[in-house]
């Protein structure tokens, strides 16, 4: 049923549905579940190229034996503000670290990131990072280093002078900008293989032809970056509450 563990028929469905090249979503509209509940089930089972419903099926069991001793954990043990449903909370976290993991990202690492981005105030230190994630500190640190080397989190200090690893609303902006960047050797690349392989050649042209692709997708990226920019720093609208208090300047 919905929201339960799924079945060995259903894995066996989303086995096929791989194997037709349906997306997530079509698979899960066949069986009656969220689109999340399918993605990551592929993502920790292999991926949509190995994913095998036998095999997934015995390491689901595996992990949920593996659990029973320790009922609460991680993410769940975490009170949760603003009235959220914890079990939500960490079933989405679970996603949305399988989908980092897809992405690129060692399992640590996305984990870590996951925590940063779901947590309200968009920064932790070590110590509760290493708290929620039930794991070492020395985990933390690797985890930390990794991503600071990527851009993909900021060091501060706070009013104790303890660490607090922060994930800046420019994120997405600078990743965005330096994943189009990275064309730009590819792109030079491929235009000097154009001399060598002999102007008017079918190689030739076919370099030409990637190296005017590249160009073209890292240009309108940039451009769309640019111009999307300060979505990234939308703030929350003030709640019916807020907009009900009278002004200070009107006493």
């Amino acid at each position: 049923m919905p929201g339960g563990r799924l079945t060995q028929q259903e894995r066996q469905q989303i086995a096929l549905g791989l194997a037709d090249s349906l997306p997530y979503a079509e698979i899960a509209r066949r069986l009656g579940r969220p689109t999340s509940t399918i993605t990551r089930e592929v993502m920790r089972n292999g991926g949509p190229t190995a994913y095998r419903a036998d095999l997934a099926h015995r390491a689901t069991e595996r992990r949920a034996h593996r659990r029973k001793p320790a009922p609460s954990r991680g993410s769940e043990a975490v009170p949760q503000p603003h009235g959220r449903n914890a079990e939500a909370v960490a079933e989405y976290e679970e996603t949305l670290t399988t989908v980092l993991m897809a992405s690129g990202l060692p399992k640590m690492t996305a984990r870590v990131l996951t925590c940063l981005f779901t947590t309200d105030a968009g920064s932790l230190t070590a110590s509760q990072l290493a708290q929620r994630l039930q794991v070492s500190p020395a985990s933390i640190s690797k985890a930390i280093s990794f991503l600071e080397s990527q851009s993909l989190v900021r060091r501060e200090r706070d009013e104790r002078r303890r660490d607090r690893y922060v994930v800046d609303d420019e994120l997405f902006y600078q990743a965005t900008i330096a994943s189009a960047r990275s064309n730009d050797q590819l792109v030079e690349t491929a235009r000097q293989g154009v001399a060598i392989l002999g102007p008017h050649t079918p190689a030739a042209t076919r370099m030409e032809n990637i190296a005017r692709f590249l160009d073209f997708i890292s240009e309108s990226i940039t451009r769309a970056a640019e111009q999307a920019r300060e979505v990234l720093h939308t703030k929350p609208e003030a709640t019916s509450n807020d907009t009900a208090r009278p002004s200070p300047d009107h006493g």
